[in-house]
């Protein structure tokens, strides 16, 4: 992925999606020729000159300062993801990006015990690049109970959240919502896009969904940002019916790399009961049986 090209091109669609009136500038109807607020207009509110400007946005300046670009980010009103990847991709502009294969994603034992200690919560461990590095009993019987169990521990047919999202009709039956989690999964891909535009295995990624799924293609050009932190989603299980879950993401210390989703219904609520049933349904024998009553 090229850094310049990266980086103007999410400087002209968040400036193409502030309106004028929103920063009390008239509008001109049709004589505005373009959408959103013009390169000159943006220059003025950030207090750069329109020629710095315009060269930035075209990739023919790589020596933005952080007081630049967050005075930039400033003027487009962008949040906090967004104003952080907008430094993510002036750091990899200014420096000489070498595309390379990143070492394979594995996860520890602490990790895995802490994924069984959660019992009857659905749970995944998710990658860099979205991979399924790990799940329990209920994380697969939720997300991809149609899919090999045993499929993470094994690097080359690992499940990959992006894929399953975009390609697979099990996956996109699940979500009553599914542009609203589709969305969610390529605004976070794009997060970890500006962070590692020397990614290989990313870029692969990128552009395998980019080739395969014009809604991917549509929202990737897009450019919106945002972590996966916490969303509530109505799901449509095959094996339980709807229920409705939050699922929220929790990333390890020190470590961006990786996060466990972790999902979770009202207590109480008729959610809560089909994630019972579902733990009961797909129960091995051994959890299912009781001691017999003593005479």
């Amino acid at each position: 992925m090229s850094g310049q090209r990266e980086l103007g091109n999410f400087l002209q669609t968040r400036r193409a999606q502030l309106r004028p009136e929103d920063i009390g500038l008239p509008d001109y109807g049709d004589r505005r020729r373009v959408p959103g607020l013009r390169r000159e207009e943006l220059a003025l509110l950030a207090g750069v000159s329109s020629s710095y400007y315009t060269r930035l946005e075209q990739g023919q300046s790589v020596g933005a300062s952080p007081e630049v670009l967050d005075a930039i980010a400033r003027a487009l009103h962008l949040d906090e993801a967004e104003q952080r990847h907008l430094h993510d991709l002036a750091g990899s502009v200014k420096r000489r990006v070498v595309v390379h294969r990143p070492p394979t994603e594995h996860v520890d034992a602490t990790t895995f015990d802490l994924l069984d200690a959660l019992g009857d919560v659905p749970a995944l461990v998710s990658g860099r690049r979205s991979d399924v590095l790990a799940w329990n009993r209920m994380g697969h019987a939720l997300f991809a109970s149609h899919l090999d169990p045993a499929g993470p521990t094994d690097p080359g047919i690992r499940p990959n959240l992006a894929r399953l999202i975009f390609l697979d009709p099990h996956t996109r039956a699940l979500y009553a919502d599914w542009p609203s989690k589709a969305r969610a999964v390529v605004q976070n891909l794009r997060m970890t896009a500006g962070r590692h535009p020397d990614d290989a295995l990313l870029t692969s990624l990128v552009g395998e969904l980019t080739m395969k799924s014009p809604e991917f293609a549509a929202m990737w050009a897009d450019h919106g940002v945002s972590p996966c932190d916490s969303a509530v989603y109505e799901m449509r299980h095959p094996l339980v019916g709807s229920l409705t879950v939050t699922q929220q993401s929790l990333r390890p210390p020190q470590d961006e790399e990786r996060h466990i989703v972790l999902a979770v219904a009202e207590p109480g609520s008729p959610s809560q009961a089909a994630l019972r049933l579902l733990a009961q349904a797909t129960a091995p024998p051994a959890l299912l049986e009781r001691p017999a009553d003593h005479v």
